[in-house]
């Protein structure tokens, strides 16, 4: 990679500090004040620089430069506004008949769904409960926190990280929203899982999100569906 040696030895894997600063074509002294947040006022071309020599795909780019705006301070928000679906999805929902459907929005609230939907993801909940902001349930609260949940997914690991790397990501977008905060605060104490993925920082696109359930043609898992179907009619 044309790096300047700092000896062979390394504690963990990964660029050092010295390597990544000389990749973006920064001292390694500015990049150090970045890492600990004082320095406020790094340019965009910088930061581009820093997604370079760190690989960063599209998503963790954009993640970077929401940090660096938060770090710089912003105007006061406005009054939080509640999620609600889109009429052409609300209409997608109800066109999807007994098909398992789920719709969230940013936070993993659940904002709609089939009622095979409700009964396969969260049959032990209200089924009305989207219909009303403040008892919506949230799909991160269900992964981490819910049992129900554990049996749930071929790749429970796998859903656990996506949620989080979403969850990462909107934190970034969205630094004044108090319910997001409180929502990781909360899993953060009640789910060692969720704090250790949650230190990984890692993130992942997600904003507003349709989850449809499908299954291979004569499968045992097609038949259980009809049956979920047939037993919410």
């Amino acid at each position: 990679m044309g790096l300047t040696r700092y000896g062979d030895r390394r504690c963990v894997p990964g660029l050092r500090r010295e390597e990544i600063a000389q990749l973006a074509g920064v001292s390694a002294s500015y990049y150090t004040r970045l890492e600990q947040g004082q320095s406020l006022n790094a340019s965009a071309e910088v930061l581009d620089a820093i997604a370079r020599a760190l690989r960063l795909d599209h998503h963790e780019r954009a993640h970077l430069h929401d940090l660096a705006r938060a770090g710089r301070g912003r105007p006061a928000a406005p009054p939080a506004t509640v999620e609600r679906i889109p009429p052409a999805t609300r209409d997608l929902l109800r066109a999807m008949g007994d098909v398992p459907a789920v719709v969230t929005g940013r936070r993993g609230d659940v904002l709609g769904w089939t009622r095979t939907g409700h009964a396969l993801f969260a049959g032990h909940t209200d089924l009305t409960a989207p219909e009303r902001p403040e008892d919506r349930p949230n799909t991160a609260r269900i992964v981490f926190l819910d049992a129900h949940s554990r049996d749930l997914y071929v790749d429970r690991e796998a859903k656990a990280r996506a949620v989080t790397e979403h969850l990462r990501l909107v934190a970034g977008r969205h630094p004044e929203d108090r319910e997001l905060a409180a929502l990781i605060g909360d899993l953060s104490m009640r789910s060692r899982e969720f704090a250790a993925l949650w230190a990984d920082h890692r993130v992942r696109a997600c904003e507003l999100s349709l989850v449809v359930a499908t299954a291979e043609p004569g499968s045992p898992s097609e038949a259980a569906l009809l049956l979920l179907a047939h037993g919410t009619a």
